[in-house]
């Protein structure tokens, strides 16, 4: 079923919605993004039409309201401790086709790890519904054509945003009775069919090729170029890397909470172990890692499709302008380069 909406049915439709729901959409922070007076664009709980933020892409991914940058696990004294808890009320999420594929990702790494399921990201999970905000085609850091992540059909309803209002359709009939004697009008969303940036993923299946490829000169450029900042991984629509920290309240420290904080692969000493010893020591070697994690190794572990939806967000937030896309199209270049040198052997 669908229908059109003006500016105040929109907002009358919210307002139900927010009876029942948390409702969480892209919303602009005024003056608190990365430079002076420029606005930061993240997730957060709406209550008006006009805080949802629909002509551009979210500085900050959907995973935020599900994996919090902080999130408290648990509170101890000196004789027990006590599970944290989580939200009771549904939520719905205003999300476009890529942050939806993403939770898909983060859900297969939360909640189908080795047998394990994360209760934090599950109990979240299980109150989720998706309303897929129709894209207009996004940026010029945008490939999610190339990852197959441009269209979507995990949604309880579809919408198409514009100044004057808008287009609904509904596909859960629990959110029905919230349209009662709205105006219908026929509705398909439509989804981007091309992406002004073209990706190649390269192909990693064979075992002398990823050897080679560990080694290959490409990723030493890294060491010059990344400051290990971890701004892409905190942006990263999929990235799952997390710390934990204990929080103590006051003089006595067998009282607090421990939370689970949000990290990355990409910071130096992440992996250090025990005897200061780190595997991945080198910007080259952590951006060689992520690169990889993303367009391969997941797929090799869980094998359905790759880690990366192609959002761009990271190559929009590095302060050192690293392109993820023209990164990994390199990486498929030099893949070329191995087999070509392997053939002739």
């Amino acid at each position: 079923m669908g229908y059109t909406l003006n500016r105040q049915q929109a907002d009358a439709l919210l307002a139900a919605l927010r009876k029942d729901y948390t409702v969480y959409a892209p919303k602009r922070f005024r003056n608190q993004g990365r430079y002076s007076d420029t606005d930061i664009i993240r997730y957060a709980e709406v209550e008006r039409f006009e805080d949802i933020v629909w002509q551009t892409k979210s500085d900050y991914p959907a995973k935020e309201v599900l994996t919090p940058i902080q999130q408290a696990i648990f509170y101890f004294t000196e004789d027990e401790y006590r599970e944290s808890k989580g939200p009771r009320k549904p939520i719905l999420i205003l999300a476009r086709p890529c942050d939806i594929n993403a939770q898909h990702v983060q859900a297969r790494i939360y909640a189908g790890n080795g047998g394990y399921t994360d209760l934090y990201y599950e109990r979240m999970r299980e109150l989720v519904k998706f309303a897929m905000m129709e894209c207009g085609g996004g940026d010029d850091t945008c490939f999610c054509v190339s990852m197959g992540t441009n269209k979507t059909d995990d949604y309880s309803l579809a919408m198409k945003f514009s100044d004057d209002g808008v287009q609904v359709q509904v596909t859960d009939g629990a959110f029905a009775p919230y349209f009662g004697d709205l105006p219908q009008a026929d509705y398909t969303p439509a989804f981007v069919e091309e992406n002004e940036l073209k990706v190649t993923v390269p192909d990693l299946d064979d075992k002398e090729v990823r050897k080679a490829l560990k080694s290959h000169p490409m990723w030493q450029e890294f060491n010059a170029r990344c400051i290990s900042c971890g701004a892409c991984t905190v942006a990263c629509s999929t990235c799952t890397c997390f710390t934990t920290r204990d929080v103590i309240y006051g003089d006595n420290p067998e009282v607090g909470e421990r939370r689970r904080v949000t990290s990355s692969c990409q910071i130096a000493g992440f992996d250090q172990m025990a005897g200061q010893r780190e595997f991945r020591s080198t910007a080259a070697d952590r951006m060689r890692y992520k690169v990889l994690h993303k367009f391969h190794d997941y797929k090799a572990r869980f094998g359905d499709s790759h880690m990366c939806v192609g959002c761009g967000r990271c190559t929009h937030r590095c302060p050192e302008l690293i392109s993820i896309s023209a990164t990994v199209n390199k990486v498929s270049a030099a893949v070329d380069e191995i087999k070509a040198g392997l053939a002739k052997q």
